[in-house]
Parts: C-alpha cells; sequence; structure tokens
C-alpha cells in the first residue's frame, strides 16, 4: 500500500519494483496488494504485476474488492460488495496484475448492506471458474467469518495485530483457528512506530495518514514513543531490532500467522526478512505484554473510518 498511498508521496520510479523483486530474491512469496491502493487507477495491482511477472508461478499474490472508488474525493469511505460489482472488480484486477489467476481474493471490508453470504457465494462462483484460488476476509468479525466459511471455506483473515493492536487475541484468532483458516496481521509495524523511526504527526505531510493518526497526537505520541523505548532495549538485549522484535513476537504466535511488513526501501526490507530467524523466548514474549498491555495510545482509526467487524 506504501508504495502508491497513505504514507505521503509514493515510491520513486523503479523503486517499487525493485524493492519487491528484491523481496523475492530474499526468499519472500506472499505479495498483497488492492484495488483501494491504487485509488481507482490500478497502479498498485500493475506495479506488482509488472514486479513479479518473470516469477509468476513461484509466488502467491493477494487483492482485494470491497470499495466504490467511482468517486474519487470519496475513495476509501463508500463499501461495495454486491456480486456484480465483485466480478467486475476482479476481472480489472487479473487484467492489472497480468495474469489469468488471482491466489488470494479478500474482501477488504465487510459491508454491511450486502449479506456475507452473497459475498461468499460470488467468490465461490470466481473459485469455479478458476479465476480465484482462495477466497480471503479482511476485519470481519466470528460471526461474518463463520457465515462466510459455511459457503465458501475462507483460507485466511488479514487483519490487523500488532504489539500496539491486540484486539483479535479475544475473540478472533480463537475462531480462525476453531475453523483452520490462516491469519495475516497488517500494519505488524504499527505503520512504523515499531521500526523505531517515527516523528509527530505535525512533522508528517498532509498526503501521510501519520499526520492525523490519534497514536501521533500530542498526549498519546509521548506515551507510544516512550513505550517503544523500552521495546527498544529489549531488542537489544536480543540483537535485534525493534521492528524485528515486533515481527518475531507476531510469528511467535504459531505457523498459521504470517505478518505482511510493507516498506519502500530495500534495507528496510531485510530488516524485515531476517526476523523470521529469530526466535523470542517465552520471558521476552510476557515482558513485551508488560511494556505495552493495552496496545497503543490512540485509536488505530478514527471513528468513521473503523472497520465493522459485523
Amino acid at each position: 500500500m506504501g508504495m502508491t498511498m497513505a504514507y505521503g508521496a509514493g515510491s520513486a520510479d523503479g523503486e517499487g519494483e525493485a524493492t519487491i523483486r528484491r523481496a523475492h530474491a530474499l526468499g519472500v512469496t506472499f505479495f498483497d496488494t488492492a484495488e483501494l491502493y491504487g485509488m481507482g487507477t490500478g497502479s498498485n495491482e500493475q506495479l506488482v504485476g509488472r514486479a513479479l511477472k518473470e516469477v509468476r508461478d513461484e509466488v502467491v499474490i493477494a487483492t482485494k474488492f470491497g470499495f466504490d472508488l467511482s468517486d474519487p474525493a470519496k475513495i476509501g469511505t463508500i463499501l461495495d460488495s454486491r456480486p456484480e460489482h465483485i466480478r467486475e472488480v476482479t476481472e480489472n484486477s487479473l487484467r492489472h496484475l497480468g495474469t489469468d489467476h488471482i491466489d488470494v481474493l479478500y474482501q477488504h471490508r465487510v459491508d454491511p448492506d450486502v449479506a456475507i453470504e452473497e459475498v461468499a457465494g460470488a467468490v465461490k462462483e470466481l473459485i469455479a471458474a478458476g479465476k480465484v484460488r482462495f477466497f480471503g476476509l479482511s476485519e470481519a468479525g466470528p460471526d461474518v467469518i463463520r457465515r462466510a466459511h459455511a459457503v465458501q471455506p475462507v483460507s485466511v483473515l488479514q487483519t490487523e495485530y500488532s504489539i500496539f493492536e491486540r484486539a483479535v487475541e479475544a475473540d478472533v484468532l480463537p475462531v480462525v483457528r476453531e475453523l483452520g483458516i490462516g491469519f495475516v496481521p497488517y500494519s505488524p509495524l504499527g505503520r512504523g512506530f515499531l521500526t523505531g523511526d517515527f516523528r509527530p504527526a505535525a512533522d508528517y505531510p498532509a498526503d501521510d495518514m501519520r499526520s492525523w493518526s490519534e497514536q501521533w497526537q500530542p498526549g498519546n505520541y509521548e506515551r507510544n514513543v516512550a513505550a517503544v523505548q523500552e521495546l527498544r532495549v529489549l531488542a537489544q538485549e536480543q540483537d535485534i531490532t525493534v521492528a524485528q522484535l515486533a515481527l518475531a513476537s507476531l510469528l511467535a504466535q504459531g505457523e498459521d500467522v504470517v505478518p505482511i511488513p510493507g516498506t519502500r526501501s530495500q534495507a528496510r526490507l531485510a530488516e524485515n526478512v531476517a526476523a523470521a530467524d529469530v526466535v523470542l523466548g517465552q520471558d521476552t514474549l510476557a515482558r513485551i505484554r508488560e511494556i505495552v498491555p493495552h496496545g497503543a495510545y490512540g485509536s488505530r482509526y478514527p471513528e468513521a473510518m473503523m472497520p465493522s467487524w459485523s
């Protein structure tokens, strides 16, 4: 996402493709994009498609549907998971990605105006047609997951999960594990806070979501910085970075948990990938929870943008 939206100016020409190709060279095989990330232009899917064209058979590509992107002024605010729209978006995504099938097709957000059974049924038809391999949900709650799974097996659920955001642990993770559904944490580095490289909200441009995120606002910001500083000391004791501590803590939750950190930087990419080799002891995991017992200070989204799980 960050290569084309939400974090200020996108990647420089060729930078995004080079970073994606470098990820594959380092052993990464799962790549996540979405119709939304191109702001209605398809640019993010096209970027992923170009970068992975030569290794398409070696990777898993996931993309998402679920928004009405027809009005540039309202992009990201209007949901649309009508079956006819799902089919239209899927055809566009196949074209943008330059592929004949999508490995994982997610519903980006639960649409309260369309029964999840209709959504699952539409994706089931796309799977039967060979255009999609697996069905995924994003930011869905237990009831929606169960209802969707009864129509078309859900392979993966993608929802925000990190040291700074742990709401899924209470009700969502138990359900996906009961049903045998994989879990994909997005924003596993707290939108950059858990990299240890951050600035106050006022220091970010207006097109960077951190400029308005509650977690970067005065009051919350200082308390979150203090937590990261404690995490940095803990990471240094393990001879790793804060980012590696954050990613390794998720990987320690089980083999069914596969975080998807985003970055434009090849140096940061290599740091993230190396977290897969980090093994954290139970004492370290317990200490992380002591430092951040309830997640970050400040909501992850404004109320109007908060995903509905039902």
